[in-house]
């Protein structure tokens, strides 16, 4: 087991976690992700699994391996008090086929996970038990990235939608919808997000957390980085500011994404 636990719970949870799912028939893989594989996580800090299962495993399969440790997360005494170690903190998981299909972003949806999968459970997954080589033909299918046909589509369709919602940003304001126009503000700054590591071919950790370890250690940008906080900062909700926080972004996703970046 991996050294970097932020806790003695942390790594007997995850023991008992792969003891269980190296047990089950079709896992091929117990896949540390999140903080505590990239050795980030506090001892507050949840713990995270992707079990990759055989990629032609059929759905009612999945359905009974989940009902399977959802009931031997409910009765082992560990997993009970890794829950009781903070307000917040419990074991997630998501058994996985390895299966990644590219999908087309809609005007309510924001940005969606593709990039955000293969990073988390493919690129920074840490393996705790593996019993075929599964992940390493996923690593050598999706790294160092993607094919670039797909990057250009993906970028393009990506920073259309940051741009979408920027314009809706300052129509919002001026009919009075300041909310609403923030919510298109924050939606906007999480796809320029995506459309930023799409240009720079890194795969994404997060949009809504662990920001400043994406943009200055994942991407390398902290000039960057500085200047996206105060994109989300506002004197006064009900002005006009936001219609310049959305010119801000319109402005950094042009350079993020300029075609010298493609």
């Amino acid at each position: 087991m991996p050294t970097h636990f932020p806790s003695d719970l942390h790594e007997a949870a995850a023991q008992a976690v792969t003891g269980f799912f190296s047990a089950q028939a079709h896992v091929q893989s117990v896949l540390l992700v999140n903080s505590c594989a990239r050795a980030t996580a506090t001892p507050q800090s949840d713990l995270d699994f992707a079990i990759l299962v055989e990629a032609d495993l059929e759905a009612p399969s999945v359905t009974a391996l989940e009902q399977a440790w959802q009931a031997h997360y409910q009765r082992q005494a560990v997993f009970g008090a890794f829950r009781r170690s903070g307000r917040f903190t419990g074991i997630h998981l998501d058994i996985i086929t390895g299966q990644y299909q590219p999908t087309d972003l809609d005007d309510a949806g924001g940005p969606d996970s593709f990039e955000l999968e293969i990073g988390n459970q493919v690129a920074y997954s840490l393996p705790l038990w593996q019993a075929s080589d599964a992940l390493a033909h996923l690593r050598a299918q999706w790294l160092p990235y993607y094919g670039d046909a797909l990057r250009r589509k993906r970028l393009q369709m990506v920073s259309n939608a940051c741009a979408h919602d920027l314009d809706h940003v300052a129509f919002y304001t001026h009919r009075g919808l300041h909310f609403q126009a923030f919510d298109r503000l924050y939606k906007a700054f999480q796809e320029f997000l995506q459309a930023l590591c799409i240009a720079q071919r890194t795969y994404p950790i997060a949009y809504n957390k662990w920001i400043r370890e994406l943009v200055v250690d994942r991407l390398g940008l902290p000039e960057l980085y500085l200047q996206l906080p105060p994109l989300l900062e506002l004197q006064r909700l009900e002005s006009d500011e936001l219609i310049f926080k959305a010119a801000a972004l319109q402005a950094l996703l042009e350079r993020g994404t300029a075609p010298e970046d493609l």
